[in-house]
């Protein structure tokens, strides 16, 4: 087979780099996109909902359904013995139950599931059956958790150089801990599935799910068939963000369990406030650290313990602790250090993949340490990181994987320069100066991470292409589109490779039978994987086509080229639809798979060494913020925003990428707060009593460029990925408070500020920042009224 060149060509026809609108936008517009509960029901379609636990942990007594079962339109109600296979549908390792008969683990667990011939009847008589149960002590606290080393999976640790050492013998040393919240996904879609027979006897399920190969093997496996039993399709999701990873599988297996049983169509869609209650959140953890470092602010030695709050169960933890560790150095060199990671086992809902699975809650350990040893020493925070930032020569990671591209300065000094970081900083402390109740901050904090998934065989993918006799063009692959435009952006690289217009190529649902044994459309890999795999496939295609010209026209195969829908060749061209047709005349295969599994990646456990990451992607943010000191509410005024996507394939789906995970972290460290009451059940499950971003909490200011730098690694086109990094650019939005509360301390002190940062949080760090600074700041400065604005101000607290 040819070679054929991995970088960006000139523009050949396709669309590569070129800012395609998504290719489903027209339709979501229209309200013409389909999604799996806008397809039609199926004639005599049931409804499944499912029977909630009353309490967060406990033992079943006894169960009255008598109620439940008289209501009208009731068919049947599913219990655990009636799954015929597993009823463990743990997609790492053993522990999560699809209704459980016995043991209650957390508020609101599936015991039964109700088939009705309607959604509300279903819905009616889940809530009229009567669950009996002795209960048990919750464990509802991490610290609980962690004193009775109560885990999920065992503990895991990095270690690089002799920490304690580094530390002990640093000139100053410090140590901090942060209470970091968890998250809500909200998708706009919520969870739904629906499954009926097919000709066959198997089942087809359509299900809003990110892992379409996941759920076709978990409804085999509680079904006790072979996979090739069920066929999984999914066309479009209203949003994933991680919250469709492992969790869209219960429902279409209950969903599946009931047409098994009734050989009827079964539909199953949560109500939103129940969508909260049982599907797993972002992690929320507790992390400590302590950190020695020299005069000028560089690190020698650190210890950073990271706790996740895994829920009951397993799920995806492992890996999410594992990341949240592999990135709790961000984008700085620490030479000596080591990292613990606890996955710790509470009485709730199990926590699950959310955009950047884990890596948040990790890298934000490193800006805290960052503005921790400002405040220390009385430097700018953005000083400290820039001395800290991996460099040759300081460029291998607590994981021992050394960090080949170092392209964070280069960026800093941009935006420090072209966002006016300096000028405005000395602005802002003019500011702060004169206003007694406003408070401005100011904070750039970087990211580097890495791409792949931390488990190494998911990293793969597959493609299907079809190219008819007429010339169009047919794609399938094994990736979710969910909105991001992962379909949009391999269909671009499709028509790049065959040189024809970006309308040549149409994409179909993602399907089990199509393209087999998939990954998930995670970790930030969607276009990586199936973009490469879809290449790949596009030129095994091209190959034959280049060997039957140069062979039917009796010219040499470097002479054919494939540009602007044609093909030239030494002695002509023709159009590629004319190709197509002369090929399959002459019986020349047009259709072919692809596949790609990512190169150089490793990870010994038992050593805590490797390469986990194919590369790493970069960012910088800067952000302005706004606090009110007396009420504790804060706006972001200004974001400037430079991201490295490599080169990048569809600028505007990046920008629209970067945006929106920009905006999704700032809510995540500001407003999204999740809160459980003492019983254990969930108090925050929907928008009255959770708060994302909403349109006026986007900065006034909103400045968003790419940083034109190709992959220094082959990946599709040397271009990068997207979906995941951005999000962590809200880190600058959370120093940027921080920034902005300490002003009350001449920026000698850097308060604690557990996330979210509410106006409470802020409140209450404000007070004992203000106490701080009275206590030691008094004979430097004097009576100063900004100092002593408010008492009133602690009362609130």
């Amino acid at each position: 087979m040819r070679h054929f060149e991995m970088d960006k060509l000139q523009a050949r026809g396709g669309s590569v780099g070129q800012s395609k609108h998504h290719e489903s936008a027209i339709k979501q517009v229209c309200g013409k996109a389909n999604y799996v509960d806008d397809f039609a029901e199926p004639a005599g379609c049931l409804h499944g909902y499912p029977v909630l636990a009353p309490v967060a942990a406990g033992f079943i007594t006894s169960i009255d359904t008598k109620e439940a079962e008289s209501l009208k339109g009731v068919i049947r109600i599913f219990s655990a013995k009636d799954v015929p296979g597993k009823i463990d549908i743990g997609p790492v390792f053993p522990g999560d139950i699809l209704l459980t008969d016995h043991e209650i683990e957390y508020f609101h667990q599936p015991v039964l599931f109700v088939v009705a011939d309607s959604y509300d009847t279903a819905r009616t008589a889940a809530r009229l059956v009567k669950i009996n149960c002795e209960e048990t002590e919750a464990v509802l606290d991490i610290h609980e958790a962690i004193e009775k080393q109560h885990w999920v999976r065992p503990p895991h640790s990095l270690q690089r150089g002799d920490a304690a050492s580094a530390i002990k013998s640093a000139k100053h040393q410090i140590s901090g801990e942060l209470m970091v919240g968890g998250q809500e996904h909200f998708y706009l879609e919520g969870q739904v599935a629906m499954t009926q027979l097919n000709e066959d006897g198997g089942i087809f399920v359509q299900s809003s799910s990110q892992h379409p190969t996941e759920v076709q093997h978990l409804v085999a496996k509680i079904l006790k068939k072979p996979f090739n039993f069920v066929t999984v399709e999914m066309r479009r999701m209203g949003g994933g963000f991680g919250g469709k990873e492992t969790q869209a599988a219960p429902w279409a297996c209950l969903a599946a369990l009931a047409t098994y049983h009734l050989e009827s169509p079964v539909k199953v869609r949560l109500a939103r406030a129940d969508d909260f209650r049982l599907t797993g959140k972002r992690h929320p953890f507790y992390n400590n650290y302590t950190a020695g470092f020299d005069e000028n602010g560089l690190i020698e030695g650190v210890h950073i313990e990271v706790n996740g709050n895994c829920g009951y169960s397993p799920d995806l933890s492992d890996a999410i602790v594992d990341r949240a560790m592999f990135h709790a150095d961000n984008a700085y060199y620490y030479p000596a250090a080591k990292i613990v990671g606890n996955r710790c086992k509470l009485n709730t809902v199990s926590h699950t993949a959310f955009r950047g699975f884990g890596g948040p809650q990790g890298m934000i350990m490193a800006e805290l340490i960052m503005d921790d040893i400002a405040a220390k020493l009385g430097q700018d925070p953005l000083t400290i990181r820039k001395a800290n930032l991996y460099r040759p020569g300081r460029d291998v990671t607590p994981y021992h994987q050394k960090v080949e591209q170092h392209v964070l300065a280069g960026m800093i000094e941009t935006l420090e320069k072209d966002a006016q970081y300096w000028e405005r900083k000395e602005a802002i402390k003019a500011f702060n100066k004169t206003s007694p109740f406003v408070k401005k901050g100011l904070a750039m904090t970087p990211v580097k991470f890495g791409i792949s998934f931390t488990v190494q065989h998911l990293n793969q993918a597959g493609a299907l292409i079809h190219v008819y006799s007429d010339g169009s063009i047919h794609l399938n692959h094994g990736g979710t589109e969910m909105g991001q435009g992962l379909n949009t952006k391999v269909a671009q690289i499709v028509a790049h490779a065959f040189g024809v217009d970006f309308e040549t190529v149409g994409v179909t649902a993602t399907r089990t039978d199509k393209v087999p044994n998939t990954s998930p459309t995670a970790a930030s890999s969607g276009t990586d994987l199936n973009g490469m795999a879809a290449l790949n496939a596009a030129n095994t295609i091209k190959d034959r086509l280049i060997e039957f010209v140069a062979s039917h026209f009796s010219v040499e195969a470097e002479s054919v080229e494939f540009n602007d829908s044609k093909i030239i060749h030494a002695k002509g061209e023709m159009s590629f639809s004319e190709l197509a047709e002369l090929a399959y005349m002459n019986r020349i295969s047009l259709s072919s798979t692809g596949y790609y599994a990512t190169p150089k990646i490793h990870y010994d456990r038992a050593k805590a060494e490797g390469r986990p990451f194919f590369y790493f992607s970069h960012g910088v943010a800067l952000s302005e913020v706004e606090i009110d000191i007396l009420t504790g509410e804060n706006t972001v005024t200004r974001a400037d925003i430079l991201h490295d996507v490599g080169n990048s394939l569809n600028p505007a789906l990046d920008i629209g990428q970067i945006e929106g995970a920009f905006i999704q972290g700032m809510g995540w460290l500001t407003t999204e707060e999740l809160q459980w009451k003492d019983s254990g059940e969930l108090a925050s499950s929907g928008p009255a009593t959770y708060k994302i971003p909403a349109i006026g909490d986007t900065p006034t200011e909103f400045n968003v460029s790419l940083f034109d730098s190709a992959n220094p690694e082959t990946s599709v086109f040397r271009s990068k990925a997207v979906g995941e990094p951005p999000f962590m650019l809200g880190f600058s939005v959370w120093s940027a408070i921080r920034n902005a509360i300490s002003s009350l301390a001449d920026y000698k002190y850097a308060p604690d500020l557990n996330t979210p940062a509410t106006p409470e949080t802020v409140l209450n760090a404000v007070v004992v920042t203000k106490q701080w600074a009275a206590d030691n700041l008094v004979s430097d400065l004097g009576s100063n009224s900004e100092l002593d604005t408010n008492e009133e101000g602690s009362s609130h607290v």
